[in-house]
Formats: C-alpha cells, sequence, structure tokens
C-alpha cells in the first residue's frame, strides 16, 4: 500500500525558505514520476514541481520556477521541495503525489496524472 507523508510546513517570512519533506512508502522511486501541487484556500490545485528518476527529468509550474527545487533521496524513499524567495502568494497546503508511470511535461501537471497522495501540510507566508 503507497503511502505519502508530507513534513516540514510552516509559518515563514516573505523572502525566507523552507524545505518540504514526502516520506513516501510502498513504492520503488525508479517506477514513479514524484509531485508537488499546492492549493489555496478557494483556488484550484496547481501543479509546483515534478520529478521522474527513471527519466532524469525535472518541471516546474511557471509561478515557482527558479524559486523552487525538487529532489528526492531513492535510499530513504524521501522527496524534497526546497523553497527559496518565498511570497505571500505562495500561500497554501502543499501536497506530495505519485504517478504510477514516467510522463512528460504536460502529464505531470495534471493532477487527474497522480494515483497516491499526501494528506498535504500548510505553508504560510506572511508578509
Amino acid at each position: 500500500q503507497v503511502q505519502l507523508v508530507e513534513s516540514g510546513g510552516g509559518l515563514v517570512q516573505a523572502g525566507g525558505s523552507q524545505r518540504l519533506s514526502c516520506a513516501a512508502s510502498g513504492l520503488t522511486f525508479s517506477r514513479y514520476t514524484m509531485g508537488w501541487f499546492r492549493q489555496a484556500p478557494g483556488k484550484e490545485r496547481e501543479f509546483v514541481a515534478a520529478h521522474s528518476w527513471s527519466g532524469g527529468r525535472s518541471y516546474y509550474g511557471d509561478s515557482v520556477k527558479g524559486r523552487f527545487t525538487i529532489s528526492g533521496d531513492n535510499a530513504k524513499n524521501m522527496v524534497y521541495l526546497e523553497m527559496n524567495s518565498l511570497k505571500p502568494e505562495d500561500t497554501a497546503v502543499y501536497l506530495c503525489a505519485a504517478a504510477r508511470r514516467i510522463g512528460f511535461y504536460s502529464d505531470c501537471e495534471r493532477s487527474t496524472f497522480y494515483d497516491y497522495w499526501g494528506q498535504g501540510t500548510q505553508v504560510t507566508v506572511s508578509s
């Protein structure tokens, strides 16, 4: 059974940095695409980043490109999202997701591409 558990959220000042973690169990990273999405109150779920370990590719949403970095540790089954230069508009619940296939950007940015989701962790950026 696949389980995804996020951690690392909290309150941070604008311009600051934060690292989110996603502990994954029940899956083999090399066969999955791992992604991060976020959802703010009253807004649609937004693609943040994704990485395919077997394909060696990372993809980022336009609003976070150049500021956020997705990475992972295969040995520990951990996925990370390093967030820098945070803005108040980055405030949202951040969710980790896993897809049982490898995809291109047009696949990875769709929430329907993913098979498993974590519960999310709240990130609040104060101005």
